[in-house]
C-alpha cells in the first residue's frame, strides 16, 4: 500500500450547485508542481451494490435506461444512501428489495470501490446476499425496471462480452467470484 502523503493542498473550496442527489464542490488548489489551480469534485452520499445469489445459483440482474449513458443498462442491484443513512449493509437490504422484491437471510461485505475517482468522491460498498426470498417489491416509479435472473456464470460472459459495462457490477462480479 502507498502511504505517500496528500502533494495537493486546498485553499479554498465553494458549493457550486447541489441538489438532492450530489453537490458540485470547487477547490482553488496548490497542485503537487506548485501552480495555483482549480478542482471541481462531484460529491455524492455512499452507494451500494448487490450481487443477489440464489439457491439455482443465479444472480439478480436489474436492467434499466441510463439517461446519461443514452443506452439501456444491465447492472446488479445499486443506489444511493438517503439522507440520515449510514450503514452500507442497511442501504444495500432497501435496494435490493426495492428493485428486485426479494430479501436475504445472509450478508456478505465484498469490499468497496471508488467509483470515477478522479471526479468524484463515489465509494460503493458491494455485497453479496444470499439465502434469497420473495417479497412485494416497492419500486420507485422514477425506475422503470426490468429484473432478470442469470446464472453467476452467464453474467460474468455477459461482462466479458460488453453487454454489462457498468462498473460496479463488473468489480462486483469480479468479487464475488473469489467468495463463490
Amino acid at each position: 500500500m502507498h502511504t505517500q502523503s496528500n502533494p495537493w493542498k486546498t485553499l479554498a473550496s465553494r458549493t457550486v450547485y447541489e441538489n438532492a442527489w450530489m453537490r458540485l464542490r470547487e477547490d482553488a488548489v496548490l497542485r503537487p508542481d506548485g501552480r495555483k489551480g482549480v478542482y471541481s469534485v462531484v460529491q455524492l452520499r455512499a452507494s451500494v451494490g448487490v450481487v443477489a445469489l440464489n439457491e439455482h445459483r443465479e444472480i439478480a440482474l436489474v436492467g434499466q435506461w441510463r439517461y446519461p449513458l443514452g443506452r439501456y443498462s444491465w447492472e446488479i442491484p445499486r443506489g444511493g444512501s438517503l439522507p440520515g443513512e449510514s450503514d452500507p449493509q442497511m442501504v444495500a437490504e432497501r435496494e435490493l428489495r426495492e428493485e428486485t422484491g426479494v430479501k436475504a437471510q445472509n450478508w456478505q461485505r465484498l469490499g468497496a470501490v471508488d467509483v470515477n475517482n478522479g471526479v468524484t468522491d463515489d465509494v460503493q460498498h458491494l455485497f453479496l446476499a444470499t439465502g434469497i426470498r420473495t417479497i412485494e417489491a416497492h419500486q420507485d416509479p422514477e425506475e422503470q425496471l426490468e429484473l432478470r435472473w442469470v446464472t453467476f456464470e452467464q453474467a460474468v460472459r455477459m461482462a466479458l462480452s460488453g453487454e454489462i459495462t457498468e462498473v460496479c457490477t463488473l468489480a462486483a462480479l469480479l468479487l464475488a467470484a473469489a467468495s463463490l
